[in-house]
């Protein structure tokens, strides 16, 4: 009884246990929050959603610092530039933002779909789980079209800011240029003592600054001169080594070619004008670099460098087109004196506009008044105008007879009075106030002027040297010719090719430089330059000409790289391996049309082309194949079965209707039949598939070859057959298993018949070995007396009472003589069917 208490107490403690145990740990989970719950109501810090939203508000506050700088520097076009470069890389940065939101938009959209409504009223509850997700995704949806919206208004925003930006560069603009100036005695004195005031506080600038540098910065000067120097140097030797023809002209040339003096103004003049460009920006680099330039000294030495730089480019324009002592170089037609005058001017106005630029830096740095300014362009405007009126009066133009050194022909009636209209309105322009439009035009004459005809030449160049068989005739297609042994044709399409690359290069060259000479910056062409490359509209469409170019150059590096794999696997691995010929043109096939569909997928993806918007091209292209390109497709997955099946591949001997030949190519359309011969037939391979093919060396080359061979009825049968096989067995080509026989065919009209009939290894071999075969028993015939017999025929001739046939004829002479298609006279007859018999015996 003990024993049982205390075994009834153990189970009731232990019960007691488990059920506290158990009600504890169900009051821990009633009191605990649930994890989905928690997941729903929790705010989304984490999401992409959530750090799209702070990226957002970053860029708010970089937008609000924009738009208060921009107030700032209302009048500063330098600091508007900067301001606008920044506007365009925060828009971009904006756009981003809301473009990568939109597969996580996707996914939760696509999530809804699949988890559904939440069930109706009257409906069985759903687990508390999907409630949850469902919450969660709502949520997240929400916040991702929250943030979409406020980076929708922030992008119009910066926009906004943009084209205000714009406007406030374009009002600057015109207000530099239409802003008027009084222009009276007192403003000329005051231009002249503030002329002499700063050329003394320049002077002493100047010394000082060379006598620092001369004790302090002795080695960085001439570190930073020999640094330019050789920059210079590398640019106009490398030059000279790959256009050293095309930029001096040769003396001995009696009457150069419209070519040769199109290439050698245009790369003399563009070459050497990059070189001293070259030496200039790098001299200005370095001296900056190596701390040289003090603040003040720093832009008269970028002005200075300019002014050199523009003058040499008139100066080489004016001796490239105008040619002044080479008239035979002349691109225009001018007499000798009339090209002199007129590069004398040109150079002129070029020195008046560097000097008026020149000095205009050097009072800024000298804080000078802005009256000085005005009246050094007033002067430069005014000299320029005279100019151009002067040379309105001249006589530049060839006389008629052609001799360079005869007196000249007045300008073309419209040349010459646009001339004085121009120079005209350049003096009235200036003297009546506007300094700063007057100025700018005669600017815009000299130096656009000069890079407009200097891209002409260029553009002229380029369409000579790609006419047809012009560009053989040059310097450069000879040394190609020795060099890599081209040919006519090819030497002409390099000639196409070199002519596309002139017109680049002074589109390339030109373009920039008009763009910077009408007041763009160069953060304004670097914004252009990366908006074509990038981000080209048209319509809906983006597309970016980098990526595409990106996508060519991978299209053609797999493309390269597939076409390296055929030849390495043909050439390496099947060759030695003795695999056969047929197999390793369907491997190579096989290869190359798997490689170019990769490198066509990698390439469409790396130009930005989303391959699911091609859906509705695949989808018209798929009605069209059921209308009408069903053949095409046809042939296409019938070459394919070709390649895989093998019925007959490259080499094979094959009959098909009406062509027989050797394979030569298995292509994706066609297979290429070249016959006996040597007729190309192209054959769909539709029609392979479909019809009957005869290969003679599907398996293996093995083939029977047969002679037939008659004798008269004099020989003994069984002397021809004996014949025949010791000729066979001679022939170490034809093949002892099976074993050459000789069939006794047929009695014959008038011989009897045998057939010799043996294999070759190769069928290819039968033609020769038949030959052979046939003139050694011919021979061997004819020792034996054996004669191959003529084919023979008896003939009859019945003859009727009829007239002497001298007498018939007589008689037909006295008569009229009968038409040509009359029945055959009775008597003819005979005569005629003897000598048809006679002809065939």
């Amino acid at each position: 009884m003990r024993l049982r208490s205390i075994l009834l107490r153990t189970v009731l403690f232990v019960t007691l246990t488990l059920a506290g145990a158990h009600f504890a740990s169900a009051a821990a989970l009633a009191q605990e929050p649930q994890p989905q719950a928690a997941t729903a109501e929790a705010p989304l810090a984490d999401t992409p959603s959530a750090q799209a939203a702070k990226e957002i508000e970053k860029a708010k506050t970089q937008l609000a610092s924009l738009q208060e700088s921009v107030k700032q520097n209302a009048d500063n076009d330098d600091a508007l530039v900067g301001l606008a470069a920044k506007a365009d890389e925060l828009s971009r940065a904006v756009i981003t933002i809301s473009v990568n939101l939109r597969p996580r938009f996707d996914q939760i959209r696509n999530r809804l779909t699949e988890i559904g409504e939440p069930p109706k009223e009257g409906q069985p509850p759903e687990a508390q789980i999907v409630t949850d997700e469902r919450n969660a995704l709502a949520a997240e949806r929400a916040q991702i079209n929250a943030v979409t919206e406020d980076a929708e208004n922030l992008s119009i925003a910066v926009t906004k800011l943009m084209n205000e930006i714009i406007a406030m560069r374009r009002q600057l603009f015109a207000d530099t240029l239409f802003r008027r100036t009084e222009i009276s005695v007192s403003v000329l004195d005051d231009a002249a003592s503030a002329f002499v005031h700063e050329i003394s506080e320049f002077s002493q600038a100047l010394a000082s600054w060379a006598s620092f540098v001369w004790k302090f910065k002795r080695f960085p000067l001439f570190a930073a001169i020999f640094l330019s120097l050789a920059s210079a140097l590398i640019l106009l030797s490398g030059s000279y080594r790959l256009f050293g023809s095309y930029l001096r002209r040769d003396e001995t040339v009696e009457n150069p070619s419209y070519i040769g003096r199109l290439s050698i103004a245009f790369w003399s003049t563009l070459i050497r004008t990059l070189a001293l460009a070259v030496l200039l920006v790098t001299s200005f680099f370095f001296l900056n670099s190596f701390n040289v330039l003090r603040p003040d000294i720093a832009p008269v030495i970028g002005a200075l460098f300019g002014t050199i730089g523009l003058v040499y480019f008139v100066g080489r324009f004016v001796n490239a087109i105008f040619a002044p002592q080479e008239p035979r170089w002349r691109l225009v037609k001018l007499s000798n004196l009339g090209a002199r005058s007129i590069g004398y001017c040109l150079s002129a106005m070029a020195v008046v506009n560097g000097l008026d630029y020149l000095f205009g830096t050097v009072s800024e740095a000298m804080g000078s008044p802005l009256v000085l300014t005005v009246v050094r362009s007033l002067i430069a405007a005014l000299i320029i105008g005279i100019i151009l009126i002067a040379v309105s009066f001249s006589k530049p133009m060839l006389a008629r007879s052609g001799d360079p050194d005869a007196p000249g022909r007045h300008w073309p009636r419209g040349m010459a009075i646009i001339l004085r209209v121009v120079g005209a309105a350049l003096i009235v322009t200036a003297l009546a106030g506007y300094v700063g439009l007057a100025r700018f035009v005669a600017t815009q004459l000299i130096i656009t002027g000069a890079v407009v005809a200097t891209m002409y030449v260029g553009l002229l160049s380029g369409k000579a040297i790609s006419r047809q068989e012009s560009f053989g005739d040059t310097f450069f297609a000879r040394f190609l010719t020795r060099r890599f042994n081209l040919g006519p044709v090819a030497i002409d399409q390099v000639g196409l090719l070199v002519g596309l690359a002139i017109y680049a290069v002074a589109l390339l060259v030109g373009i920039p430089l008009i763009l910077l000479l009408w007041g763009f910056h160069v953060q304004d062409l670097q914004l252009i330059a990366f908006r074509l490359f990038t981000e080209v509209k048209l319509g809906g469409i983006s597309i970016s000409l980098l990526g595409i170019c990106t996508g060519i150059l991978l299209f053609a590096g797999v493309y390269l790289l597939t076409r390296w794999l055929q030849r390495w696997l043909d050439g390496n691995v099947m060759a030695r391996s003795h695999v056969d010929l047929g197999v390793r043109n369907s491997v190579k096939t096989g290869i190359g049309y798997l490689g170019v569909g990769i490198a066509a997928i990698i390439g469409v993806s790396a130009a930005g082309i989303d391959l699911s918007s091609f859906a509705l091209v695949a989808s018209a292209l798929s009605v069209g194949i059921g209308f009408g390109l069903q053949n095409i497709v046809s042939n296409f997955v019938s070459g394919l079965i070709l390649l895989v099946e093998r019925p007959f591949k490259v080499g094979d001997h094959v009959v098909s209707g009406t062509a027989e030949g050797i394979v030569k190519r298995i292509s994706v359309r066609a297979t290429e039949i070249e016959t006996f011969r040597k007729q190309a037939i192209i054959v769909p391979n539709s029609e392979l598939i479909n019809g009957l093919v005869g290969n003679w060396t599907h398996r293996n080359k093995i083939g029977r070859s047969e002679i037939p061979v008659s004798v008269s009825y004099n020989a003994d049968p069984q002397q021809v057959m004996d014949i025949l096989l010791e000729l066979t067995a001679k022939v170490p080509l034809i093949m002892r298993n099976p074993e050459p026989h000789v069939e006794f065919l047929r009695f014959g009209p008038y011989s009897l018949d045998f057939e010799l009939r043996f294999f070759l290894a190769d069928m290819g071999d039968g033609m020769a070995v038949r030959n052979n075969l046939r003139i050694e028993i011919l021979k061997r015939f004819k020792a034996e007396g054996i004669e191959i017999p003529l084919p023979q025929s008896d003939l009859t001739i019945h003859r009727d009472a009829a007239p002497s046939l001298p007498n018939a004829r007589k008689e037909r002479k006295e008569g009229q003589e009968a038409p040509r298609d009359r029945p055959m006279e009775e008597e003819d007859r005979p005569v005629r069917q003897l000598r048809g018999r006679t002809a065939e015996s």
